[in-house]
């Protein structure tokens, strides 16, 4: 189900030309930057996005602008879990496989965890109850699972569903940000 899901979701968004693609890349980042949340933050953390994602390199940019403290995850694929570098610049990062762009770890200085303020959380697919679907290898839940951090999400329109299959182990995110809403997710699960 999930990867179905995932799959179609996928799909639609290769659909979307690049105008409306940078178009709607840049007010959700709008909305990003106008949050309470985000305004009082002082490090927060955030995956370099590639296309299809939301862009997230313009993003990051007005986040350095704001004088926040940018931190990137690199993925530690034997263990499936993240260490977090600061990111003070796009040349201290390198390229990966999938063609993920991380930090080079030779020239960024690693963090612990608790000095994260915000995480802005990847997905493919979300629902208002914010649960998500990602790109299959569990590393945000399990980055969240020993780090209760507040997150947020950044989602097209065409990547929200009513529901979101999930497992025991997914870890829901607390503010969706779509074309058309910011949603209190914390909200949208006492609901039900």
């Amino acid at each position: 189900m999930k990867q179905q899901l995932r799959k179609e979701v996928l799909a639609n968004l290769q659909k979307m030309t690049y105008r409306t693609y940078v178009n709607d890349s840049h007010e959700l980042g709008h909305k990003l930057l106008s949050l309470p949340i985000i305004m009082e933050a002082t490090t927060i953390a955030v995956t370099v996005s590639r296309r299809p994602e939301v862009d997230t390199i313009a993003i990051i940019e007005a986040l350095w602008q704001l004088g926040k403290t940018v931190v990137v995850p690199k993925c530690e694929t034997p263990t499936k879990t993240m260490k977090f570098y600061i990111l003070e610049d796009f040349t201290q990062l390198e390229t990966v496989y999938m063609d993920l762009r991380e930090p080079n770890p030779v020239v960024c200085e690693e963090i612990t965890p608790d000095i994260i303020d915000i995480v802005i959380v990847p997905g493919v697919v979300f629902s208002p109850q914010g649960y998500r679907i990602g790109f299959g290898g569990g590393y945000y839940d399990r980055f969240l699972a020993m780090y209760p951090l507040p997150t947020v999400a950044l989602a097209f329109d065409c990547q929200v569903r009513d529901k979101v299959p999930r497992d025991v182990y997914d870890i829901p995110i607390d503010t969706l940000i779509t074309n058309t809403a910011v949603v209190n997710c914390v909200q949208e699960r006492d609901s039900q």
